[in-house]
């Protein structure tokens, strides 16, 4: 970075007012105004160019990417917490610091994931669709439009870190049994509070309870993590919440399951496929069976500031000689 005032900062999107202006002052900040997906050329060039790359989870920073860096180029400082878009390893080979914003997201995707599991069995979504057509609509009748208490069901939570634990204490407060499936037990004193019951055997798990919240990273290990075996174990009568990443379900075998009436329902924020969500979903979003969302999990305006003052941090940080607080390391991954 020597020779030039202000590292060069390349952001790829349009990130809020109040972030871009900060950049703009603190950096030579090269912002993305018209909020379009970068080329893989326009991508390199910022590679070649830039002191700084601020990429966002929809960028793919791979090891063919990273190998065509510049001889300035130092720091990947991701908007976002999931680091699965990064080639992590190519990138400390090349010297290259990676940094995230972990924190941030967890009380907003608590929230959609909440919002989610009420969505599908009271058939939110279902009931607000009818109103678009009022001849649809007799009145209210004993029998129409019947879903499924949420109180008082069984939660089973895949990764228990800090969403899943946010999920699970707005669970709590909805009368529901709390049970989670980690790589590790929580800690003692976090069991006690959510009166939760650790499950060893992810199969297990799956087989007993009335609603499943996927909240667990995204990484090679955990590609699939809900395969057909698995999503089979299911009872007919549970619904699925997926906040997390779309490739940890096997979707074709969530749609088939589903079709045949083997699992009750699911809500989906994310896709396996993105931004391509499977035509299959989108007809059992028309007949109720599932709530589909366009990955609004993290989308609040507090969430997005939060996490663009960690990127600045994170930044100035690095350029000051020091390290970033949220440098992801490769065997952290």
């Amino acid at each position: 970075m020597v020779g030039r005032k202000k590292p060069l900062v390349v952001i790829t999107r349009k990130l809020p007012d109040q972030v871009e202006t900060r950049m703009r002052e603190l950096f030579d900040a090269r912002l993305n105004v018209d909020d379009r997906p970068m080329t893989q050329a326009e991508m390199v060039a910022a590679l070649q160019e830039a002191d700084v790359l601020v990429p966002t989870v929809t960028d793919r920073i791979d090891s063919a990417l990273i190998a065509q860096a510049g001889p300035n180029f130092k720091l990947i400082a991701n908007f976002g917490n999931g680091v699965d878009n990064i080639d992590i390893d190519a990138a400390a080979k090349k010297g290259i610091t990676v940094t995230n914003t972990p924190g941030v997201l967890t009380e907003d995707t608590a929230d959609m994931t909440m919002a989610l599991m009420l969505a599908v069995p009271r058939r939110l979504t279902e009931g607000a669709n009818i109103l678009e057509h009022p001849s649809k609509w007799a009145g209210w009748s004993p029998t129409w439009m019947l879903g499924r208490r949420v109180t008082g069901k069984r939660l089973g939570i895949v990764g228990m870190g800090r969403i899943g634990t946010a999920v699970a204490r707005r669970a709590k407060a909805f009368g529901l049994s709390i049970h989670y499936h980690n790589r590790h037990r929580v800690l003692q004193s976090v069991e006690d509070e959510l009166e939760a019951t650790y499950w060893e055997s992810l199969d297990q798990m799956l087989a007993r309870m009335d609603i499943i919240s996927v909240n667990c990273p995204s990484t090679p290990a955990t590609f699939h993590l809900l395969s057909a075996r698995r999503l089979a174990l299911m009872q007919p009568t549970s619904y699925i919440v997926n906040t997390a990443r779309g490739d940890l379900i096997d979707e074709e075998a969530l749609v088939k399951l589903i079709q045949e009436g083997k699992i009750a329902g699911a809500g989906l924020d994310v896709f396996e496929h993105e931004p391509t969500v499977n035509p299959k979903l989108v007809k059992l979003a028309a007949r109720g069976k599932v709530v589909i969302l366009p990955h609004m999990g993290s989308a609040t305006i507090e969430g997005r500031i939060d996490m663009g003052e960690k990127v600045i941090i994170n930044i100035r940080a690095f350029i000051d000689g020091h390290r970033p607080p949220n440098r992801v390391l490769p065997n952290r991954v």
